[in-house]
């Protein structure tokens, strides 16, 4: 995708991009647009998607501890739900804590639907770029054989370079958008797969943090 991103004209290989560009057609145009999206999805949630700000080292810990020393005070409730998206589920459940088990987990699943779906923004974007482009590649070299078959029409097939020419041109749209798909389509589906450990392992860190505190309460209730 970064391929058609590179301002530094004073190459002599960038104006073959351009020209490969120019020649291409005015498909060429939506297809480079799609490579823009792409790249910055692609770099979005590369930064977004870290494990360290999804999941911080220690949080439910940190939380229990407090809960021990009875100092989860209402400006540390705050700053863990703002802090991660962790955070935000711990959260929930924690504001329900005075309640059954089943009432935080209800929390705590509700939120976590909200985090998973901020989670997967753009993912869908990535993928309909991966799905789209090819066929924006396949409809250029169409239109490109086309307009080679007229050609022929009006002056036949006596000057073979013109024809090749005109075939390599067509086929331009269709090597570009397959340039632009097949990264897309890999990024598309590891952050999928991402996300989904991610989700696992946030769920795992709840049902822990659910299961310290009212173990604990039962532990003091026995006493």
């Amino acid at each position: 995708m970064s391929a058609w991103i590179d301002l530094n004209f004073g190459n002599p290989g960038n104006f073959q991009v351009l020209e490969s560009i120019r020649a291409g057609g005015w498909l060429m145009l939506p297809i480079l647009a799609c490579s823009v999206i792409a790249l910055a999805i692609v770099m979005e949630r590369l930064w977004t998607l870290r494990r360290c700000r999804v999941m911080p080292e220690g949080l439910v810990t940190e939380i229990r501890e407090w809960h021990c020393r009875e100092e989860l005070t209402e400006e540390r409730l705050v700053w863990v739900r703002d802090g991660s998206p962790l955070g935000r589920i711990l959260t929930a459940g924690l504001v329900n804590q005075e309640y059954s088990r089943e009432v935080m987990k209800e929390a705590i699943h509700d939120t976590g639907r909200q985090v998973v779906a901020e989670l997967e923004r753009y993912i869908n974007t990535l993928g309909t770029i991966a799905s789209v482009t090819p066929l924006l590649g396949l409809l250029g070299t169409v239109i490109g054989m086309i307009e080679v078959f007229g050609v022929i029409m009006e002056v036949g097939e006596g000057n073979p370079g013109v024809l090749a020419g005109g075939i390599s041109k067509a086929l331009l749209t269709t090597a570009a958008g397959l340039s632009v798909a097949i990264p897309a389509l890999m990024f598309h589906r590891y952050f999928n797969s991402k996300i989904d450990k991610l989700t696992i392992g946030m769920e795992e860190q709840a049902l822990r943090l659910v299961e310290l505190i009212k173990g604990e309460r039962a532990d003091k209730s026995a006493e």
